[in-house]
């Protein structure tokens, strides 16, 4: 479900290019000039390359070849995304959607970054429209329940990711959020009542996480399990997740002193800008900083 993050995070990114070039080739016009294609060919390699400034020139230089296409805006979205321009990511996405307004793997990656920008009512808008289009995302559209929460909408939330057990059979993750969204609509005793049932999710805290929704384990036992590693960059992984879920493990509690402390170090202290979990904390430490203590999830 949720991406691993820092050592998977390189292997979505190419995966995500791959991606594109098979949509790009989708959304291409037949009679479109050949230089806008090999422009559109050069980005993605930029791309894969992690050469995001390049990718982004070359995908321009294909805008310019073929202005009526949607490939070379959905090519220079997918990297301005990378480099975190989430406006001009979000214009792309747009413009693409312009020239092709059906395709519902459009409307989902500009979901995606509107809930990078904060746009949580936008981002539910747009992966609603590409379960529309196409129903067969609905059971793994974690990004969703995300933001369903983000809008207070924890019923639905909790809808979202019932429907995901049937895909994330082994991801503490979707059985979290599911638990959070009923916390926060009832209260704790019927999220525990209800918790989801996982298999064993390989990723070091996740398992110590889990148990301390059942009541079996404390926070500290979460940070101790995270700070066990063979190594520095595991340990960091480790220590992301266990504050991340820690913090939002608090927010269902009301704990907002600990919310706080646990998202400053997940955003500061081991930060890994990109990943989409990373992402949701920022989101979060924003909207409980600027708008108050009680605007994190209304």
């Amino acid at each position: 479900m949720l991406m691993t993050v820092g050592f998977a995070t390189r292997l979505f990114t190419i995966a995500q290019v791959f991606t594109l070039i098979i949509m790009c080739s989708t959304w291409a016009r037949a009679d479109e000039d050949d230089v806008a294609a090999q422009k559109r060919r050069e980005a993605a390699g930029a791309a894969r390359r992690g050469e995001y400034e390049e990718a982004v020139q070359l995908a321009t230089e294909a805008i310019a070849a073929a202005p009526d296409a949607a490939a070379g805006y959905a090519t220079r979205a997918d990297s301005f995304e990378q480099l975190r321009r989430f406006e001009q990511a979000d214009a792309d996405w747009s413009a693409a959607l312009e020239r092709e307004p059906q395709s519902a793997a459009l409307y989902d990656r500009r979901g995606g970054v509107r809930f990078k920008l904060g746009q949580i009512d936008k981002s539910l808008e747009d992966f609603d429209r590409a379960i529309e289009l196409e129903p067969q995302r609905a059971e793994s559209h974690w990004r969703r329940g995300i933001s369903l929460y983000y809008a207070g909408r924890f019923d639905e939330g909790a809808a979202q990711f019932e429907l995901g057990k049937k895909v994330y059979a082994n991801d503490v993750e979707n059985a979290f959020w599911h638990f959070l969204c009923i916390a926060r609509h009832r209260d704790l005793d019927s999220a525990r009542a209800e918790l989801l049932e996982v298999g064993f999710d390989r990723r070091v805290p996740l398992m110590v996480v889990y148990a301390l929704l059942q009541g079996d384990a404390e926070p500290d036992d979460v940070l101790a399990a995270a700070n066990k590693a063979a190594d520095d960059e595991t340990k960091d992984v480790q220590l992301f997740y266990g504050h991340l879920y820690l913090a939002l493990y608090n927010d269902a509690l009301g704990q907002k002193d600990a919310v706080r402390e646990h998202l400053q170090a997940t955003v500061n202290d081991y930060a890994h800008p990109g990943n989409y979990m990373w992402e949701v904390a920022r989101v979060h430490w924003e909207r409980l900083t600027q708008d108050g203590p009680n605007a994190a999830s209304e």
